[in-house]
């Protein structure tokens, strides 16, 4: 997970790209992080070359408490719904940054604070603040309630609350998104309401493939949804058969599936993560917006 891979990439990222890990404005969301300073009172930003979205933060009343999320849509008109889970160090500016640019080209973007059972967003700054000690002992037993029932409870509420929303177009399906941790959350989001969600991507994802009976690659065959799995190198070289199991499961459920191991390592689609690489950060969004486009 997060926690195993990145301490070995922070350093390498200088020399590859130029940036330090703390840094947001990286070609793809250089305008849109710069566009966050345009927001008014009206919550509306121009973003990705002029383009109108809305932007609030939301409460959603779930089972186990009150979720804190970012709400981002197009200015005007319903759109397709996305649900974004995020990494390791949670709903914070980096994601927004995603958010809002995923919302520039036509989406009703909620990006939720899976940690909000213990604390509103943003529990991190940013990815480097989970990198030390501290941050990693202060979400530890945040992490340990997210449990397959739990995640999958929320699902189901994150669902009702965009077929609530004015700005979604329920005559079109929902697509969901999950980085790192977030990755087999969005595969359950798929398996939780089915007949809703209709495509799920799992960017570096983690734990897509274990021995638990309701393992997230045991979960296709409940989904209806058609799927993006991109794998981090340095993932695959830990776990190699990862990929050949996703396949096996895919093909028997007969889910429509792209897998593929990227020469990128794990983290690599976040902006302020070390591991961040501007190259296969745009293959994976392209390859995401395709699948999107199809909702």
């Amino acid at each position: 997970m997060c926690d195993e891979f990145t301490a070995d990439a922070e350093g390498a990222v200088p020399a590859r790209a130029g940036l330090s890990s703390a840094t947001f404005d990286r070609r793809r969301f250089a305008v849109l992080g710069a566009g966050a300073a345009l927001v008014g009172c009206s919550g509306v930003v121009k973003a990705d070359g002029g383009s109108a979205v809305s932007e609030r933060m939301v409460s959603i009343t779930m089972a186990d408490g009150v979720c804190d999320a970012f709400f981002v849509h197009p200015a005007k008109g319903a759109h397709p719904g996305l649900i974004v889970w995020p990494d390791i160090a949670g709903l914070r500016e980096a994601f927004k940054v995603i958010a809002r640019s995923l919302a520039a080209e036509g989406h009703a973007v909620l990006v939720v604070n899976q940690y909000y059972r213990s604390a509103p967003a943003p529990i991190m700054e940013s990815f480097s603040e989970y990198r030390t000690p501290e941050g990693q002992a202060k979400i530890a037993p945040m992490r340990e309630m997210l449990t397959p029932d739990a995640i999958t409870r929320d699902a189901k509420a994150f669902v009702t609350f965009l077929d609530e929303r004015d700005e979604v177009d329920k005559g079109r399906r929902i697509g969901s998104s999950g980085y790192c941790m977030g990755g087999p959350f969005t595969v359950r989001t798929a398996a939780a309401v089915p007949a809703r969600v209709g495509a799920a991507v799992s960017l570096h994802g983690a734990g897509m493939v274990t021995d638990a009976p309701d393992s997230p690659h045991r979960l296709l065959g409940k989904t209806r949804a058609s799927f993006l799995f991109a794998i981090a190198r340095n993932d695959d070289a830990r776990q190699p058969e990862q990929k050949t199991e996703l396949r096996k499961a895919a093909d028997a459920a007969r889910r429509p599936a792209e897998i593929e191991v990227y020469p990128a390592d794990h983290g690599w689609c976040v902006p302020d993560s070390p591991a961040y690489d501007p190259g296969a950060a745009d293959k994976a969004w392209q390859r995401m917006r395709a699948l999107f486009a199809g909702l």
